[in-house]
């Protein structure tokens, strides 16, 4: 069920036509978070059943967000995302000035292994796909920028946690060996490795991930490949955002010594 959706037992939360602004404001992102993932576009009935407001309600401020640019009328009369939320993405993007930064060493990951390459930042209790590359084969693990996943799953969430829960013990080897593994955590078919990217501070910028399908990608030879790329990927964007090289160094030789390997016990 989409975010903030009601079920059909529940009272509806528009009890009265004069709202504060406040309560305006909280049914304006209602209906904006009304649309799931896959949602393409969604009739006024259901955008009515999905937020529990009066659907003169949702066709007064489906008025107002569709001037905004948040929402498109379609000539089916159904409604779906406007151009606005695009340009705001942008801007959050932007905000983390690590782009320039992430974007070419994800294309370069994504061309080396032939696997979708992404970069994960914390959001709450969830995990945040801010940027992604995804490889030209048909069989491939397609996510998309802004979608969001549990933190308590997949190996960006592990990386996530482990960095910025630090007094957590659970995270204490992540911490210590600067990557974390997923087999079929979050989907059974996946498999995934990520590592840590830091700033000139030495905090946490983000999680950079590869991930692909189980029955090529969970070979041992393979995810020791993977995570070598990932941690010399992650070493150079730390520094270009001026943190330390030199603290991916142990890690990065695990993996070049050529008796190395990636037990599944411990990466769990």
């Amino acid at each position: 069920m989409p975010i903030n959706a009601l079920s059909p037992t529940e009272p509806t939360i528009d009890t009265s036509e004069r709202s504060s602004g406040v309560a305006v404001l909280d049914r304006a992102f209602a209906i904006l978070n009304a649309f799931g993932p896959v949602d393409e576009r969604l009739t006024l009935t259901e955008l009515s059943r999905r937020t529990g407001l009066y659907k003169s309600t949702v066709l007064r401020l489906l008025g107002a967000l569709e001037h905004g640019g948040y929402i498109r009328k379609l000539n089916d009369g159904q409604y779906a995302i406007g151009h606005q939320p695009l340009r705001l993405a942008t801007l959050y993007q932007r905000s983390f000035q690590i782009g320039p930064v992430v974007e070419p060493i994800l294309q370069q990951l994504s061309r080396d292994m032939g696997e979708t390459a992404s970069f994960y930042v914390r959001q709450g209790d969830q995990r945040l796909v801010l940027y992604r590359v995804e490889p030209s084969r048909s069989v491939r693990v397609a996510i998309r920028v802004g979608e969001e996943f549990p933190i308590d799953k997949g190996a960006s969430g592990k990386i996530l946690l482990a960095f910025t829960e630090s007094l957590d013990p659970r995270g204490n080897d992540v911490r210590a060996q600067l990557w974390a593994v997923s087999y079929g955590e979050r989907d059974p078919e996946t498999v995934s490795a990520s590592v840590p990217v830091f700033d000139s501070s030495g905090q946490l910028v983000g999680a950079l991930t590869l991930s692909g399908p189980k029955g090529r990608f969970d070979a041992p030879d393979t995810i020791n490949v993977a995570l070598k790329a990932l941690l010399d990927g992650a070493k150079r964007a730390t520094v270009t955002l001026g943190g330390m090289g030199e603290r991916y160094d142990a890690s990065i030789a695990h993996f070049t010594a050529p008796s190395s390997s990636v037990d599944r016990v411990s990466a769990k």
